[in-house]
């Protein structure tokens, strides 16, 4: 599996998808819930895709997934974007090849569901619709109208999941001894450059502007800076940059929170450099335009703590963890498989 499908996997086999997404039929064709309407109108013919074993996956089933890799193109009548049909369409062809391997795996491995969870996971599939007249459609067309085949449907997808579960969810788990020691061995990921938080009102020249335009511009800026210095906080400042503020970061009350000292013009960096946080600078030049700043603190380069990153560093490993065994189990099952792209 490439780096490439193996983000699809990520993306699209998430270990709590909901069962609309794992509705795939092994022999017959399927849609999720959400998508059935919009794949009506695209009339998929049933024509096979793959092989797995013998199971036949069909157009019906790619373009399911291809929705749920991209469900934006609801919203364009069934068109998905031509310079990325065709990864979507690789991705959702792995993906669909990848769970019916794993539902395989799992009859091979004789597991079953209870009743009683399978009952409870139909009456939530059941939920997943916005009226009982979209779970009509739904049925008409999915399941031919029949409960049974819906519960096939259902119990395919908890039996995916049962299997994934043992593969990799339980297996993916990070303690953090793990992440402390991971943290300790990778110090240098975790170094932060030197930065300032700020928030800038800025007056712009017009393009090939003469000399009496940027006169003009002078004189705006030095309106504004008076403007500025009579704020007294980060409301205040912001608001006023809202306001008047000639560059995108008005929208976002001037603030460009904290940006790392070698990405600011020398200038900016200068005089940031030598404010306190709270203070507002003068009138700074960048070529033939002006900023205000307002600094708002000033961060020293250094190294995260641990207690900071500890959290996110440990969800990221878990998703680490996961996908590299997702790719070891498609890898394990394909090596026993005869899968065949049509």
């Amino acid at each position: 599996m490439n780096c490439r499908m193996t983000t699809w996997v990520l993306l699209m086999a998430g270990l709590s998808a909901p069962l609309a997404a794992q509705l795939v039929a092994s022999h017959e064709p399927t849609a999720t819930a959400a998508s059935a309407s919009v794949n009506a109108g695209s009339q998929p013919g049933d024509r096979p895709v793959a092989r797995v074993n013998g199971a036949v996956l069909t157009d019906r089933d790619l373009l399911r997934e291809m929705y749920a890799i991209f469900p934006y193109a609801r919203q364009h009548n069934g068109g998905f974007p031509p310079a990325m049909e065709a990864d979507i369409r690789k991705g959702a062809l792995q993906m669909i090849v990848f769970e019916e391997l794993v539902y395989q795996e799992a009859l091979r491995r004789g597991l079953t569901i209870p009743a009683a969870k399978l009952d409870q996971a139909v009456a939530e599939f059941r939920k997943q619709f916005r009226s009982p007249s979209e779970f009509q459609d739904f049925m008409r067309y999915e399941c031919r109208g029949s409960q049974k085949v819906l519960r096939a449907r259902v119990q395919r997808s908890l039996l995916i999941e049962q299997v994934l579960k043992t593969e990799v969810t339980d297996k993916s788990a990070v303690s953090m001894a793990q992440t402390r020691a991971f943290y300790d061995k990778n110090l240098a990921l975790f170094r932060t450059p030197e930065s300032f938080s700020l928030q800038t009102i800025s007056i712009l020249p017009p393009a090939n502007a003469t000399p009496a335009q940027l006169k003009e511009v002078r004189k705006r800026a030095e309106d504004a800076l008076r403007q500025a210095k009579a704020t007294t906080d980060y409301e205040t400042f912001g608001v006023l940059a809202e306001k008047i503020s000639e560059d995108d970061y008005r929208v976002m009350m001037g603030d460009h929170h904290a940006v790392d000292r070698d990405k600011l013009p020398p200038q900016v960096a200068a005089a940031a450099q030598a404010m306190k946080p709270g203070q507002i600078s003068d009138l700074v030049q960048v070529e033939q335009a002006y900023t205000i700043i307002r600094l708002n603190a000033h961060n020293s380069a250094g190294i995260q703590k641990f207690e900071d990153v500890k959290d996110l560093l440990r969800k990221q490993l878990r998703q680490q963890k996961t996908e590299q065994l997702r790719v070891a189990l498609d890898r394990k099952l394909r090596a026993n498989a005869k899968v065949e792209e049509l």
